[in-house]
């Protein structure tokens, strides 16, 4: 059984599971939120588990819809942060009594419980781009329990579960047919990772969505996942196209995600160091890259607007379209992380 196959897996990145795989847990899923509708309790799914959740970062999301869901499916939640332990760190980069190497941190966390999630991106790495996915790795290495990556630099793979739900919810898992409108949108912050847009383009293409991606010139997405996302629309009988128009994105689109992010070539290891101020800058020339009302009605009168959350008001997003008739979808991908992660959490530490 495709269950058995996932038991004790790793879940750091989409790319890592097939698409027969990544169905049976959003399924798992969706079925978790219908029980969950009904007050039908699923907490003898994982009784007495613990998962460790390593937070490098804030979060209301993930951490609330982890713990919430650990919670649900019998099992507890201890929520770790940086102040409360010795700093994790990769070989070479010991600092005395103010270090654990991560080998050691894993082992120890694997022998007390029966998963470890790890949330690491942005200042906490120094923006450098490849680090914290280098970290989530190490702990998998080490790790004899399932490592799950509750975000880094470049994968947002829960993220990805929570927005394929969402859309599944809007038009079924057959996607073909469907145009769904992803665009980079200005932000006064040069902190937004690109995690969630990568993981989004890859669910949606995965699923036979015809998508235009719109972004300026200077805002590329990782080649890497790009040749996965062209790959995933070949098979699927989907499309992918890219624009520097944002327009295009919206017109006539079921569905428009738009989200700010930061510029690559400007982050560490292209640079030296994170080039903010250069950054900020850069946005600055797209300040109208706005997903607005204007820009939502050229999309088709059922469209939704989507977002990761938390949205930046006013530059990422109005509040007309976020508050109107076309975020609903985004409120409910949010609801989305607790069952979508539960799917994963059943599936792999059962």
């Amino acid at each position: 059984m495709v269950t058995e196959k996932l038991k004790g897996r790793d879940f750091l990145r989409l790319q890592d599971f097939t698409k027969q795989e990544l169905e049976t847990m959003l399924e798992l899923g969706l079925q978790l939120k219908a029980d969950n509708a009904m007050r039908r309790a699923h907490d003898d799914l994982l009784p007495r588990r613990t998962l460790f959740m390593m937070f490098f970062n804030p979060s209301l999301r993930t951490r609330n819809s982890f713990e919430a869901g650990i919670f649900q499916l019998g099992g507890h939640g201890h929520f770790l942060e940086p102040s409360s332990t010795r700093l994790p760190t990769l070989e070479g980069e010991d600092m005395g009594y103010a270090s654990e190497r991560i080998s050691d941190v894993a082992r120890v966390l694997s022998r007390m419980g029966d998963a470890i999630a790890i949330r690491i991106l942005g200042d906490v790495v120094g923006w450098e781009y490849d680090k914290s996915y280098r970290i989530i790795e190490e702990f998998a290495k080490w790790s004899h329990v399932p490592v799950i990556n509750m975000e880094d630099n470049k994968y947002h793979p829960c993220q990805g579960m929570a927005d394929a739900m969402a859309l599944w919810e809007l038009f079924g898992k057959d996607l073909r047919g469907r145009k769904i409108g992803v665009t980079w949108t200005w932000g006064s912050s040069p902190k937004k990772p690109i995690a969630p847009h990568h993981d989004f383009l890859y669910m949606a293409s995965l699923f036979g969505a015809d998508v235009v991606f719109s972004r300026p010139p200077e805002m590329r997405i990782d080649p890497g996942i790009e040749e996965n996302i062209k790959a995933n629309a070949a098979a699927s009988g989907g499309s992918y196209r890219v624009s520097e128009t944002m327009e295009d994105a919206c017109e006539n689109a079921d569905v428009v995600y738009a989200k700010n992010y930061v510029a690559l070539d400007l982050l560490p290891p292209v640079t030296s160091q994170p080039e903010k101020d250069e950054m900020v800058k850069l946005f600055g020339k797209y300040k109208n890259w706005i997903a607005d009302e204007a820009r939502m009605n050229l999309a088709k009168p059922t469209a939704q607007y989507m977002h990761c959350l938390p949205c930046e008001r006013g530059a990422e997003v109005t509040n007309g379209v976020l508050d109107g008739k076309w975020g609903e979808a985004c409120f409910n991908e949010a609801e989305n992380r607790l069952h979508a992660q539960k799917g994963v959490m059943a599936a792999i530490m059962h």
